[in-house]
Parts: structure tokens; sequence; C-alpha cells
């Protein structure tokens, strides 16, 4: 039985891949955080895969959480831990998952439209196609992994109809705007970001002081991220101010492989792998790191970084960020004082850029917390949110 909508309120589907499995999660919850803050504007319900250990169905911040069975419980494993494109990369086997996982949700997603219900599709495939079959309006956001990896005739082809299909689509950074106007999609996009909680959770915090020379990496442990990088610049770093400190937040297929590498280049005494951190975890790193680093790269099948959340994060709690020079990472730095982008899979140019900034800490910190203004007119959820919801009460009356 599906549950009745909310009087007074339109019904707002949301599919997605990647979603919290249970409250707290460490997951990236950027989806769920749009989510929630709509619920007071529309009847908002997630369609969004089951995973191991969490519930089939609940109601999470005013959000109802509809998990839909795709395989035996312990196969479901399709999404998490490094994300759909590099399961597959790592695992051939998991394509077969995808037929079902594609049906599955547009056999849960169906009952529970209503005549007025419009759609949020995240990522272009599956999600996409799912969306276009439920023959709703539907708005389609584009967020990087679905735009520049899963290539080939067929998968481009399946992006071509998704966003054929839509209604609206939107991308949350301009690096993502030509690539699909070149694949074929019939409207202009809106650059949308998500959002970060700047206004009560990511901020800074006069009574903590920074620590002189403490690196912070928060992300998934895969090779778009360049972790590699940055230990290989750490070496260099740590040669000229061996006291440096470097933490690495977060999980991913490549954990076991840095920590090999940390260990190979005699560097490994510095370094910390936490593994996954909840927010509440997150943010007092944030206020004490010297640096917060985004050593992101392209990677040969051409997957990149789609807009780096976690350098909006640093930036709301004040903390200066060093960054690959990508199109995503520029829609973030554009203006911001107190942050240096450099040339992506250049060890050499991040170490000299990071040694830089430890020897005139405050300087950096002080130009960093002069641009928080803008970045929380840009990034903040209630302006992100305000966007989003014009945009699906546009599409709604449009087919009514």
């Amino acid at each position: 039985m599906t549950r009745e909508r909310t009087p007074g309120k339109p019904r707002l589907v949301v599919l997605a891949s990647t979603y919290p499995r249970w409250d707290g999660d460490h997951e990236p919850g950027f989806v769920h955080a749009l989510a929630r803050s709509l619920t007071d504007r529309f009847d908002v319900v997630a369609i969004v895969p089951h995973a191991p250990g969490a519930l089939r169905r609940e109601v999470l911040d005013g959000v109802t959480v509809v998990r839909y069975r795709y395989a035996l419980e312990p196969l479901e494993t399709l999404v998490n831990d490094g994300g759909i494109a590099a399961n597959l990369k790592r695992s051939r086997w998991k394509w077969l998952l995808l037929p079902a996982f594609i049906v599955m949700q547009w056999w849960e997603a169906r009952r529970w439209l209503t005549e007025d219900t419009v759609v949020h599709a995240h990522w272009l495939i599956p999600q996409g196609l799912v969306a276009c079959a439920l023959r709703r309006p539907y708005v389609l956001t584009a967020h990087g992994a679905d735009v520049f990896s899963l290539r080939g005739k067929l998968l481009s082809c399946a992006k071509r109809i998704a966003l054929r299909s839509a209604s609206a689509w939107t991308v949350v950074s301009r690096a993502m705007v030509c690539p699909l106007v070149e694949l074929g999609a019939a409207t202009p996009p809106d650059v949308r970001p998500m959002g970060v909680d700047l206004a009560s959770v990511f901020t800074p915090d006069p009574d903590v002081s920074r620590d002189t020379a403490h690196l912070l990496f928060v992300g998934r442990l895969v090779e778009k991220k360049g972790v590699d990088v940055l230990l290989h610049a750490f070496l260099r770093i740590r040669a000229v101010m061996p006291a440096t400190r470097l933490t690495i937040v977060g999980h991913g297929p490549l954990r076991h492989e840095l920590e090999t590498l940390a260990a190979s280049l005699c560097i490994a005494d510095g370094i910390v792998f936490t593994g996954p951190l909840d927010q509440s975890s997150l943010v007092p790193m944030y206020r004490k790191a010297t640096i917060f680093v985004a050593p992101f790269r392209e990677t040969s099948s051409g997957d990149q970084e789609g807009l780096g959340l976690v350098m909006v994060e640093a930036l709301g709690c004040g903390c200066p960020v060093i960054a690959s020079d990508l199109p995503a990472t520029q829609d973030v730095l554009s203006g911001m004082p107190g942050c240096v982008a450099v040339p992506p899979d250049d060890p050499d140019a991040l170490a000299s850029a990071i040694v830089s900034v430890l020897q005139a800490p405050r300087e950096a910190a002080d130009a960093a917390a002069t641009g928080r203004s803008s970045l929380c007119e840009r990034f903040d959820w209630v302006s992100v949110s305000d966007g989003y919801a014009d945009l699906f009460l546009r599409t709604r009356k449009m087919f009514r």
C-alpha cells in the first residue's frame, strides 16, 4: 500500500542511487539533504535501492524513503562503497545486477505516482531512463560520473533518451553543460549545484585555533579523487617541513593500495586514515585543519569530479582550500580568496602550493574567511532548495 498524499502538498518523487542507508550513514547525503529541505512544500518520496542492513521503508527527516529490492540482500552491493561507476569497473559481474536495479526502481516508483506528481531523477542513467518510463513530467539532474564516465554507443544513446524526454534538466556545475549539449539535449540546462548547510552546521568557530601544519582530505578513495598524487606531494612536503601531518577521511576500493603506497614512500608515520566519518565529526576537523586539499583528476575513462561539495564544507568552516584546476573546482573556487588551483596529476605543483600556504597559514585563513558571504549565496541549502522548488512547481504547472 502506498501512503496517501499529504493534503495541500504536491507529491515529489525522488529517484536516486546514492542515498543514506540509515540516519547518520557515511554515504554521500546530498540527495537526501535536498529532499529534506523540500518537505515544507512537497510530499517527498525517495525511491532508492536497498542495501544490506537498511530498512525497506522509513520516514527520515520528513522524507518517505522507500528502498526497493533488486537482488538477494548479500548481493545488493551495486551502489555503496565507491559508487556505481567504480563498482562496475572493479567487479564486472555487477553489470548483471543492472537490469533488475532499473526495472525494480521503475516498478516501485510507479506505485507512488499521483495525478500531479513531479519526478526528480538524479543521474542520467539509470534514473533518467526510469523517469522516462514513468511517463510523468520529470526534472533530470546530472552530477558528474553519469556525464564523464559510462561511455559507449549504447550508454550515450540511453543518456540522450533521458535528456530529450526530460521536462527540464539541471547540472550541478558548468563543467557538464557542453558535454551534454553536444550529446543532444533538447533544452538548455539550469546550472544548479547541490547545497551545504552553511547557516548552522558548516560554520567557523572563532574559539577554535587552527593547527599550523595539518592537511586534510575528505572523500571517496577512488581514482578520480587523486589521493595518490597527494601522497607523492606529501613526501616532498615532509622533506621541507617534516612536522606536517595529513589526515585522510573516507573509504573506498583504493584504501589498501593507498596505505601500501604511503608505507612504501616512508611517510605513513605522518598520515592517519580515519575511514568514513559522519558530519558531526567532520566539522571540528574542517575548523582545525590548516589546509583542505582536493587533488582531483580526470581518469583514463574520462570520469572526473562533478562539483566537489567537500570544498564548500571546508570553506564554510573557514578552511583554506588547494585543489586541482578542473572545470568543476573552478565553479567552487571562482572568486574565493585564500584558495589555490594547481594543475592536476602534478605532485610537484601541489607540494609547492601547500608549502607556500603552510609558511603563512594565518594569512590564508583570514583570506578564506572573507569569501564566506559569496559562498552562502551560491551553496547554502536555503537558496539552493528555493531554486529547485520553483523549478518543480513550474514543471508541474506546464503539465496540468
